[in-house]
């Protein structure tokens, strides 16, 4: 059987001590990996979770790459600096520390979107802003897809 990816959206509500359920297709897809471990990071807007193994393979770029870009060092502060390991409860919850939620500005109902290889944890009217936005001007992305074969 091929790797699942992180894939459709779902939307959830934080408990008072900051507790996610974690759907339980991107559990699948994060057991695939070998762990039941996310790193979630500060990222803009929103938050990312991403399955150790790919975390691992974003700090390494940064490691052998990241001397290229210049002015890096300020992501890697905010980002990498700004990661929590967390760890699947046995009720399939992660728990969000109050920065990362602060960061993030999520309160009680947020969204949580696949991105294939992570996935994203946003607010949920902030969310609905960024896909209204994408959408009104979904014609950008018609030459990006287009050399991909997509559209």
């Amino acid at each position: 059987m091929g790797q699942t990816r992180f894939r459709s959206r779902t939307e959830h509500n934080l408990d008072e001590k900051g507790r996610l359920i974690f759907p339980s297709r991107f559990r699948d897809v994060l057991r695939q990996h070998g762990s039941d471990i996310l790193m979630i990071a500060p990222w803009k807007s929103h938050l990312r979770a991403y399955p150790l193994a790919e975390w691992e393979l974003l700090e390494t770029k940064l490691l052998t790459q990241g001397g290229e870009q210049p002015g890096l060092g300020s992501f890697v502060r905010y980002v990498v600096g700004g990661v929590t390991e967390c760890v699947l409860d046995k009720q399939g919850r992660i728990r969000l520390p109050p920065d990362l939620r602060n960061d993030a500005n999520l309160t009680r109902e947020v969204v949580l979107t696949g991105m294939i290889d992570w996935v994203e944890i946003w607010n949920k009217d902030d969310w609905y802003a960024e896909t209204r936005s994408t959408r009104d001007s979904f014609e950008k992305h018609e030459a990006g897809l287009a050399k991909l074969g997509i559209f």
